[in-house]
């Protein structure tokens, strides 16, 4: 008698294993260096004086990650910072330390990961020497304090990730040092750099009407949302928050207090489907934002008001003159006198020298993987 063929199963399946609880990388990150990470060195590497912290590229670092983030490679993160000599002397040491010892998983969220894709599984605590980590992203010597020159050839993302995130522990207190005097542009180069917001409107605002007149309202929308998203960054300047890149401009823009009225001015302005239409909301968040560089009283008051275009029937600011009311306070003649491009971020717009992979871009240097996050 032939055997009878097997039967399906009919056992349930057991449960999909529900996914960890979602906490913010930077508290993921801090929960893992104080429960994990500082016992292990006190324990293994006595004496031992470093820096931790949790900065660099990443949504998390900005605060900005949700739920969508944990996509890929998500769990604890952060960097342990050395002096020259200690990485030196070190840095293999703790790498093979943290590979055999930290744990699989922390909080439910894996420790090592394959990321990006073809690369080995390891643990994400990056060992760095401190001082090359910030030269290496300035190209600049960070003790030596920037140059003019070198301050508008540093991304203002890049810089959002020097003085972003979160730093546990500071021995040498030279981290916190960087960070610091890196929180905000020197008062000359500010100036200068608003002037160059300020210049790049004046070039376009003309425009809207212009291509309208002839017909092209899709062109006239195009100028429109480069002059918005303009708009937003000189507003980010002006509060002295450095400008994110195109992902998150948005969000940081909407944490300023301005952003409850011009919010809603912008938006109508995109949303405008003729250009006479779109003009007017552009008019009135020309006004507003003039009035807002009056408030700052870096410079005599400006005159907000808009007017015709020469003699064209086309509104605009003439926003040149708050550029040129700006150079006039830069007593510096080398500052004074640099062309009206401005920072790398107002003449490059391309996110592959903006962000932090500029920096792989123009020296080769890389500081770590990158994350869509």
């Amino acid at each position: 008698m032939s055997p009878s063929p097997p039967q399906p199963s009919h056992s349930p399946r057991p449960p999909a294993a529900s996914p960890p609880v979602f906490i913010p990388g930077l508290e993921l990150s801090r929960l893992f260096f104080a429960e994990v990470l500082a016992p292990l060195l006190d324990s293994e590497m006595p004496g031992l004086a470093y820096s931790a912290a949790l900065l660099g590229w990443g949504s998390d670092v900005q605060g900005f990650d949700t739920q969508r983030s944990t996509d890929h490679a998500w769990g604890p993160r952060l960097q342990i910072f050395l002096s020259g000599e200690d990485h030196r002397a070190h840095a293999v040491t703790l790498d093979a330390l943290f590979a055999r010892e930290l744990p699989a998983e922390f909080r439910g969220h894996p420790v090592r990961f394959a990321f990006p894709h073809g690369t080995a599984e390891r643990h994400w605590v990056h060992i760095h020497d401190l001082h090359a980590y910030f030269s290496g992203h300035l190209l600049a010597d960070p003790d030596e304090g920037l140059s003019a020159t070198e301050w508008l050839m540093v991304p203002t993302q890049v810089l959002r990730e020097l003085i972003g995130g979160e730093v546990f522990r500071d021995d040498s207190g030279l981290l916190g040092s960087y960070r610091r005097a890196l929180a905000w542009y020197p008062d000359e180069v500010w100036r200068y750099i608003l002037a160059c917001q300020w210049t790049r409107l004046s070039d376009e605002e003309a425009f809207v009407g212009r291509c309208g007149e002839v017909g092209d309202e899709l062109g006239s929308a195009v100028v429109a949302a480069r002059q918005v998203r303009d708009l937003m960054r000189l507003c980010l300047l002006m509060s002295r928050v450095y400008p994110p890149y195109g992902k998150w401009l948005g969000t940081v823009f909407a944490s300023l207090p301005c952003s409850r009225t011009l919010g809603p001015i912008l938006a109508d302005a995109l949303g405008a489907r003729e250009w006479k239409e779109r003009e007017r909301h552009l008019s009135a968040a020309y006004e507003f934002v003039g009035a807002l560089h009056n408030e700052l009283g870096l410079t005599e008051p400006v005159d907000a008001h808009v007017r015709d275009y020469h003699n064209r029937p086309f509104e605009v600011l003439h926003a040149e003159r708050f550029a040129q009311a700006l150079l006039a306070t830069i007593p510096d003649p080398a500052v004074r006198g640099l062309p009206l491009v401005g920072a790398i971020d107002q003449y490059v717009d391309s996110t592959a020298m903006t962000d932090h992979n500029h920096v792989a871009v123009r020296s080769g240097y890389i500081a770590g993987p990158g994350s869509p996050a």
